[in-house]
């Protein structure tokens, strides 16, 4: 694990050009520049001189950031900018009666012993599907998200999936939670745990049905992309076909974890009654992204209805998505339109079919 300072050569790599104004949404919605990394590695630099003390003031630029990853993408120096703001956060949070208690609601004692009690009442009947099988059926090992530890509902949907057998671990969380909190003692215990069951796994694919898991995931060392498959991803590969009663009209919102969405519309023309229509910048941010809303709720709150207009547009009756924290932010915009559009995951959606 690195500490801030480990970070002292990247941070100075930074130009200070500006491009991240192009691309962050905070920064277009508000023109605070320490919205951007640029504005934060300013900060940073100067605590790391000595100059500037990592008090709250400057924990509060760091808390304001989506986590979207777009200005990292966009960096003409490759400045893996959120590694370094999650290094910053735990400086200042281990030191910090708020930063410690989070801490301890992170912990496995507490968080952990309520993800095995949802684990517990919603543990389903087994996925195995022996009649359904080809000779040499996917192995997948499914990745289940917290998410649908609570709301299971993928499960539902995969058991209707033939010629694929489901690996089940008993996965902890991925650890994105604890990244955000800065709590990187607790997110290295879930990744050195989650990685075991993986390596132990023999599978084709490392399937998820949340955006921000695979992503997460994606982050542990030792793993190849290859072998990652989304939901959307996998229903494509198998040509699965879904049968719709009546002509529903759909838009699809990408999540900013979610890295390829080239599966989009090959999958909802493969669903009989459905007509997809792409929003406008339908893979722009939604403004939620977990303890973001709540640090910075009016930012939050203008982002979602930015989003919501451009959902509105379309006359959609369904808007599609595939991580959880986007349902809720797509749901806060939502609520300040007159448009009465349903929001759904993706294995939500697709159990209303008639297949």
């Amino acid at each position: 694990m690195k500490n801030l300072s480990d970070y002292k050569e990247e941070i100075n790599k930074c130009s200070k050009c500006g491009l991240c104004q192009s691309v962050c949404p905070i920064y277009k919605l508000t023109g605070n520049d320490c919205a951007v990394s640029r504005g934060k590695f300013v900060m940073l630099e100067g605590v790391l001189k000595g100059d500037l003390k990592l008090n709250k003031n400057i924990n509060k630029y760091l808390d304001m950031c989506l986590k979207c990853g777009k200005c990292s993408e966009f960096c003409p120096s490759g400045i893996d900018v959120c590694k370094i703001f999650e290094a910053a956060k735990y400086e200042y949070a281990k030191n910090t009666f708020l930063g410690k208690f989070i801490f301890f609601l992170e912990s496995k004692f507490v968080f952990g012993n309520i993800l095995k009690f949802f684990k517990f009442i919603n543990k389903p009947k087994s996925l195995a599907k022996s009649k359904d099988l080809m000779q040499t059926p996917l192995k997948i090992l499914y990745f289940k998200g917290c998410a649908e530890n609570i709301f299971p509902q993928t499960y539902k949907l995969l058991a209707k999936i033939p010629n694929i057998k489901i690996i089940e671990k008993d996965f902890d969380c991925c650890g994105i939670p604890f990244l955000s909190s800065g709590n990187l003692n607790r997110y290295e215990e879930v990744k050195e745990y989650n990685l075991k069951l993986i390596n132990e796994a023999d599978f084709d694919y490392i399937l998820t049905d949340c955006a921000s898991c695979e992503s997460t995931l994606k982050g542990y060392s030792n793993l190849s992309e290859d072998k990652f498959i989304s939901l959307g991803e996998l229903l494509v590969k198998l040509n699965v076909k879904f049968k719709f009663e009546e002509p529903l009209k759909i838009t699809f919102h990408k999540p900013c974890h979610l890295k390829n969405a080239d599966f989009v519309k090959s999958l909802f023309e493969n669903c009989e009654n459905v007509d997809y229509i792409e929003m406008k910048n339908f893979d722009e941010c939604c403004g939620f992204a977990g303890e973001f809303a709540l640090k910075n709720r009016k930012i939050s709150l203008d982002i979602s209805k930015n989003k919501a207009q451009n959902i509105a547009q379309t006359g959609a009756g369904f808007v599609i998505t595939t991580c959880p924290s986007c349902i809720l932010g797509l749901k806060q915009g939502l609520k300040t339109t007159k448009k009465s559009v349903k929001v759904l995951t993706l294995s939500e959606f697709l159990m209303k079919a008639k297949r």
